[in-house]
């Protein structure tokens, strides 16, 4: 902090030079704040001269009390303040002189209150805020200088100068503000810029972005990134942003920007009639005769195909589904040579060739899956396309010697330790639920071909790499392709077993948003098939609770928590599930919470849950009756009922007012 001390008078015998006089000299009419007699008023009388002598200070006491404004007093220079020692107020000061320093005033602004309101200012005097221009009265042509007329900082609160003179430091209270056109109070004697030797246009441009206005992204780019950021990594086909971005310069792939831009409209606000005209252009390009057939027309349809299906546009999705699985075969994609005579001899480019054909594939398996009215057309169709690698090597381009799907599936009798990727094993879980819709109809829980299947979904997941037991990676971070391959084991499970355990599906027939009602007979024991199904519910409502954003999976995720919810309902609508069963709520929780955010995207989420919430309250309803029946009670303590009603209330009371922390579900 500077002292009265450290500030001297100027000399006695002559005015002061403006090169080194203080700046605060005022007029008549200036603010009583701005003189440096005003500073000193209510401290000490006097104060010391460049020589130490005590020089008294005139205060001006008329009536009218105003104070002398005409004394001026020279400002010490930025060294000498810092170290708190006296300045002779020479340009350069003694002390500089000596010691070879840069010599450099700043206008002192310690009692500076602003200006008078209503009062005219002198224009024949100097005012105390605004020094004199260093340049003769010019502009100055530094923009860093404070207070220059291009453009000047505001002051911060505290009346003292923004600190701007460090290049790249901007304070907090600078950086909110804006730049103002017109003159400000605050000018540096001498030009950061000019000392420095610095550029001034080109210093204010690369450290303070002045007159640059914040670009604002227009609707295909901010869909272009919603699409990489939501949709690119469940179902990683197409190229990675930064080579699609390259090799579309090329405009042979115009088609598939169309549909990108579509479906990335899915997860921006752009309104309904925007996206309808997204959607409208790619399906005009896809049909259109102009358009040349090859992979990216495929690769174009199938992000049609998914964006269909989770809007509830079923129809749709599969008439478009059969016309690519047509122009697939047509083309070859589903040939190892394929990906070499159309790579252009990129090798990003042709493990792009692969993944479409295997993504396509596993479209093709999710949607006769889920919605069981397709019959998987491509697991018949022979292929030997290579297995497509890990995510993180397709993303950074660096594609290692591809494997095929002998390598994969004779791996435990190999000798060689070859690691499959991700991507691998999601294949083959699609193989295996190939293999259950080939498989002839089952007639009993004894049936050799049930034993066939459940043996292809345990040897899975037994001979799972450690790496791939878990859809997170070591990291944390989420594994899609494993999620997916896991996702539709238990979903291949539940089709499976669920048609030969006890839980009666008669409560959960108006389920049917992603497949058509499967009627299960009631029984009165919990047989082994009863157990695989309520195992593989519950796996799918754990699933939820990774902690990773629910809009990153694939929407077929919602057709599976869909049939997780009917094994969930029709276990509790049992006559009586024991009243300690705290999993069970929390997984119709976890269900309905998932639907809820899935519902803010995809249609088809949006179906699902209300229909999962129509269905509990209709079995609250009916639990409630059962209550009146004095035999729902036999051999329960008072205790064990009052648990049991209160199990019931909870879990309707969370269905109808349900939410699910954001850190949960993302």
């Amino acid at each position: 902090m500077i002292s009265p001390e450290n500030i001297p008078l100027p000399p006695d015998d002559g005015p002061v030079s403006p090169s080194s006089a203080h700046p605060l000299t005022s007029s008549a009419s200036g603010s009583a704040g701005t003189s440096p007699s005003s500073i000193f008023q209510h401290g000490s009388s006097t104060t010391k001269s460049s020589s130490g002598s005590q020089t008294p200070v005139q205060m001006d006491t008329d009536a009218a009390g105003n104070k002398n404004r005409d004394t001026t007093v020279p400002a010490a220079c930025l060294a000498c303040r810092s170290k708190h020692l006296k300045c002779d107020g020479q340009n350069p000061c003694a002390r500089c002189l000596s010691s070879q320093s840069e010599c450099v005033y700043v206008a002192s602004r310690r009692g500076y209150k602003g200006p008078r309101r209503g009062t005219a200012q002198n224009p024949n005097k100097r005012q105390a805020t605004s020094p004199p221009d260093v340049n003769g009265g010019a502009p100055s042509d530094c923009p860093m200088l404070l207070g220059s007329r291009s453009g000047a900082p505001a002051l911060e609160g505290n009346g003292y100068p923004a600190v701007t003179m460090m290049p790249g430091v901007v304070p907090p209270q600078q950086a909110q503000q804006q730049f103002n056109a017109g003159p400000s109070g605050m000018q540096l004697y001498k030009s950061y810029c000019s000392v420095n030797g610095i550029d001034p246009v080109a210093f204010a441009a690369s450290h303070h972005n002045v007159g640059q206005p914040i670009p604002v992204k227009s609707v295909p780019e901010r869909c272009l990134d919603a699409f990489y950021h939501y949709f690119f990594g469940s179902h990683p086909f197409v190229l990675p942003r930064e080579h699609l971005l390259r090799l579309s310069k090329s405009g042979v792939m115009e088609v598939v920007l169309a549909a990108i831009r579509w479906v990335g409209s899915i997860f921006v606000d752009v309104g309904p009639a925007v996206r309808d005209g997204l959607f409208e252009e790619a399906y005009r390009l896809i049909y259109d005769p102009a358009t040349p057939r090859d992979g990216f027309m495929v690769q174009a349809m199938m992000l049609l195909i998914v964006g269909l299906d989770g809007a509830c546009k079923q129809e749709k999705a599969r008439a478009i589904l059969s016309d690519v699985e047509r122009l697939a075969l047509e083309i070859d994609l589903n040939t190892r040579p394929f990906a070499t005579l159309h790579g252009q001899g990129i090798p990003v480019l042709e493990e792009s060739w692969r993944r479409t054909w295997w993504d396509l594939f596993i479209i093709d398996g999710m949607i006769a899956g889920v919605h069981r009215v397709t019959n998987f057309l491509l697991f018949d169709v022979p292929a030997n396309v290579a297995l497509p690698c890990e995510e993180h090597q397709y993303v950074s381009a660096n594609i290692p010697i591809p494997l095929y799907l002998e390598d994969l599936e004779d791996r435990d009798f190999s000798d060689e330790d070859r690691e499959f990727s991700s991507f691998a094993y999601r294949i083959l879980c699609g193989r295996n639920l190939g293999k259950f819709m080939r498989t002839p109809p089952i007639f009993g829980p004894e049936d050799e071909n049930m034993a066939r299947i459940e043996a292809l979904l345990t040897n899975w997941r037994l001979h799972l790499p450690k790496t791939k037991r878990d859809a997170l990676q070591r990291d944390g971070k989420l594994d899609e392709m494993m999620f997916q391959a896991h996702m539709m084991m238990h979903a291949t499970s539940i089709l499976l077993h669920q048609p030969h355990s006890q839980l009666d599906t008669t409560p959960t027939q108006d389920i049917n948003s992603c497949a058509p009602h499967q009627m299960v007979p009631a029984g009165d024991l919990f047989n082994t098939h009863t157990k695989h199904t309520i195992e593989s519910a519950s796996a799918i409502s754990d699933m939820i609770t990774h902690r990773v954003p629910l809009l990153s999976h694939t929407h077929f995720f919602t057709c599976v928590i869909t049939l997780s919810s009917i094994v969930h309902l029709s276990r509790w609508a049992l006559f009586f599930i024991p009243h300690d069963d705290d999993d069970l709520r929390q997984q119709v929780r976890l269900n309905i919470g998932a639907l809820n955010r899935l519902a803010e995207v995809w249609g088809a989420a949006d179906r699902a849950r209300g229909q999962v919430k129509a269905v509990a309250q209709e079995i609250y309803q009916a639990k409630k009756q059962q209550r009146l029946n004095s035999q729902f009670w036999v051999g329960l303590t008072q205790e064990d009922m009052l648990n049991t009603i209160a199990t019931d209330d909870s879990i309707i009371s969370e269905i109808e007012s349900f939410q699910v922390p954001p850190n949960l579900l993302g």
